[in-house]
């Protein structure tokens, strides 16, 4: 397995969302309705962010929660503190989604401990701007879709054998692969895949039952970006280019991972939301 001290980057990433300032608001919004009652749900990159906005939904309506992360471990443990605030079980799992072999162990822990997934949420994610594509290293190049597609591959073949029909896969995009990002040439690259990914998978299982669709979220202010994933020029406007002016938060993108996770969406597959502060695009 790989040692996760090694995945943390010259350029900071992942960052911890305990020193970020402000802090992203990841609260709910409104009480539960018991739209996940007695679920299981995995969800990748929940330390912080969109992910620690999503387990708390995901806990609030009643589901216990797998926190799959890779080396915040004061984030994590935070998040499975609010996910037990809700009434539900949490469950820290640390380690590289890019790696084959942490996805079958983090799977196992999750069936051992709760004896079902109900929910597998592909939200892990890096980033890492570059101006000028001659800039992007080999090594760059094969660790970001190492975690942002090769993980999604893993996760779900580990998961798959686990996931009855009822059960739903939601990953996250991004507003990038509709509209590109002359500085995220790679990242965005990833989300294009990943959305190739959603659509392609969901037919792959829809004889299965299980339902596989896509968040994209437009620019949300977590760790990714102030903590190294974006210029300090694109940092000092970040949002303001969306027809709101502003980037959004975490509980502002989580409603839509609860909504494909849920029986409200039991017609929906292939198909991708997309919270992104009023930015029209295509598919």
């Amino acid at each position: 397995m790989t040692d996760t001290v090694e995945m943390v980057h010259e350029d900071n990433l992942p960052g911890h969302e305990s020193t970020l300032e402000p802090k992203p608001d990841w609260e709910p919004r409104y009480p539960g309705s018991g739209r996940l009652e007695g679920k299981v749900a995995v969800v990748t990159g929940a330390d912080s962010g969109i992910g620690r906005a999503v387990a708390a939904l995901y806990a609030r309506e009643g589901a216990d929660v797998a926190i799959v992360y890779l080396c915040e471990h004061d984030d994590a443990e935070k998040t499975a503190q609010i996910v037990r605030g809700e009434g539900r079980e949490a469950l820290t799992i640390a380690g590289d989604v890019g790696d084959e072999d942490f996805c079958t162990s983090a799977i196992r822990q999750v069936v051992e401990k709760f004896g079902r997934i109900d929910v597998l949420v592909n939200n892990a994610g890096e980033q890492h701007p570059d101006k000028n594509i001659t800039e992007i290293t080999e090594k760059q190049l094969r660790r970001t879709f190492q975690t942002n597609i090769f993980g999604m591959f893993f996760m779900v073949q580990a998961a798959l054998p686990h996931l009855k029909k009822g059960a739903a896969i939601v990953n996250c995009t991004s507003v990038t692969m509709y509209k590109g990002s002359p500085e995220l040439l790679d990242y965005s690259s990833t989300k294009g895949a990943i959305t190739a990914f959603t659509r392609s998978l969901s037919g792959n299982l829809a004889e299965k039952g299980i339902r596989v669709n896509a968040v994209a979220p437009g620019p949300i202010w977590t760790p990714l970006n102030p903590k190294g994933g974006a210029t300090e020029e694109k940092l000092e406007h970040f949002g303001e280019s969306t027809p709101m002016g502003r980037p959004g938060q975490p509980n502002e993108v989580a409603p839509s991972f609860l909504f494909l996770a849920c029986e409200d969406a039991s017609y929906m597959s292939g198909q991708v939301l997309h919270p992104n502060g009023g930015i029209v695009v295509n598919g």
